[in-house]
């Protein structure tokens, strides 16, 4: 009878110690995990989340894509445009992990340069020959492919919240 209560204790005392050593501290904030995307932006690899976006389709797509929600919040198409980046996705060409299907994502603007926000107006570049189509890493090759005539770049008036959340010289 005796041995039958110690060990009740001995385990009682270890489920004590365990659940306490799990908890985070008081004086530590909370943590949570967002699946990253990643991307580029000046050439060099990036990760970003996604988080907001201004138009249902794209919020559906996303959280699709990502397995999380992204929140749909209409009125961030209406933030004045000097107050946003800019997010180039491709919708057509190579394949990749882009949202379409395509390749990865090229951003404008890390943190750091001037103009960094992580409000982004969305850029659908397409392929005028898919089958000429070779992997962008900067905004300065998708321009210079636009000016030659090898891409058409539209902008549907969407907007994304986009932090990036890894990037050269830096992370969350």
């Amino acid at each position: 009878m005796k041995l039958n209560k110690l060990v009740q204790f001995v385990l009682a005392s270890l489920m004590v110690a365990v659940i306490t050593g799990c908890a985070p501290k008081a004086d530590e904030p909370a943590k949570v995990e967002l699946p990253a995307g990643k991307a580029f932006a000046e050439g060099k690899e990036i990760f970003f989340v996604h988080t907001e976006v201004s138009d249902p389709d794209i919020a559906k797509l996303l959280s699709d894509m990502m397995t999380s929600p992204v929140l749909y919040v209409p009125s961030l198409a209406q933030v004045p445009g000097e107050a946003l980046a800019n997010v180039y996705v491709f919708d057509n060409g190579l394949a990749g992990m882009g949202p379409l299907g395509f390749q990865a994502d090229v951003f404008d603007n890390p943190p750091g340069t001037e103009g960094y926000t992580p409000l982004r107006r969305l850029n659908v570049v397409t392929w005028v020959d898919p089958a000429k189509a070779v992997m962008f890493t900067s905004v300065d090759e998708i321009m210079a492919a636009q000016e030659s005539g090898q891409v058409t770049i539209a902008q549907p008036g969407v907007v994304v919240n986009m932090p990036f959340v890894v990037w050269d010289g830096g992370q969350r």
